[in-house]
This record gives structure tokens, C-alpha cells and sequence, in this order.
């Protein structure tokens, strides 16, 4: 009698591959709310509502538009800012670049190398 053992892979295994992927988690208020229902609309966007978090997700890179919250929170434009996008959020992965109108998430560094002022060039 032959036995065999078969083994199912862990979900939590290793894997160095690039995701192609990048985000953030928002505080679950009403700043996070708003941000996430505008990041919502984006095709490449995924948002997902935890009891305590929201988290965002997307595939490549997503901008968050400053003008585009203020209009969706009811405010006056400027209201919404990198310092309130900071307030908000706690932590995120891949590339984030702040500019005056607005936070650019890259999920690949290569791709925000004009903005971080990274030579994508070999040393010799």
C-alpha cells in the first residue's frame, strides 16, 4: 500500500515578484470616507471599508486629486492638502509623491523617477 502526502500551499508564502500594486489605509471618518468614495470612481482603484480602516488599492499608479476631495467634502478649494491627506492616513506601500494639487501613488519606482529625482541610468 502506497501512501502519499499531499501538502497545500501556504497563501503566506514568500514571493519576491513585483505587484504592480500600491496604496494606503485611511482612518475610517469622515475625511477617509470622502477620500475613499472619490478614489472609488477610478478604474484602477480598489477600495475595501474595515471596522477601524479603510484601505486603497490600486494597480499601477493613482492620483488624489486636492480639488477633487474638496468638491466631494463640500469645501472650499485648498481645504484638502497633503498635510490633511497625511492627517488621514496611516500607512501605505509603493511610491508617494506630494506636489501642491495633488498625491501621486506609483507602484513601481521607476516610474516615479522624474519626481524623486532618480537617475534610472547604470553606473559605470
Amino acid at each position: 500500500m502506497t501512501t502519499t502526502s499531499s501538502r497545500t500551499e501556504s497563501p503566506f508564502k514568500a514571493d519576491s515578484t513585483a505587484s504592480n500594486r500600491c496604496g494606503f489605509t485611511l482612518m475610517n471618518n469622515q475625511v477617509g470616507t470622502i477620500v475613499a468614495e472619490v478614489l472609488g470612481r477610478l478604474d484602477n482603484v480598489t477600495i475595501t471599508h474595515l471596522p477601524s480602516m479603510i484601505r486603497v488599492d490600486g494597480v499601477g499608479r493613482f492620483d488624489v486629486v486636492y480639488a477633487d476631495i474638496d468638491e466631494a467634502a463640500g469645501e472650499e478649494e485648498g481645504w484638502f492638502d497633503a498635510a490633511e491627506f497625511e492627517e488621514s492616513m496611516s500607512t501605505h506601500y509603493g511610491r508617494m509623491v506630494h506636489l501642491d494639487d495633488r498625491t501621486i501613488m506609483f507602484a513601481n519606482p521607476e516610474d516615479a523617477a522624474e519626481y524623486l529625482d532618480f537617475d534610472l541610468k547604470p553606473l559605470r
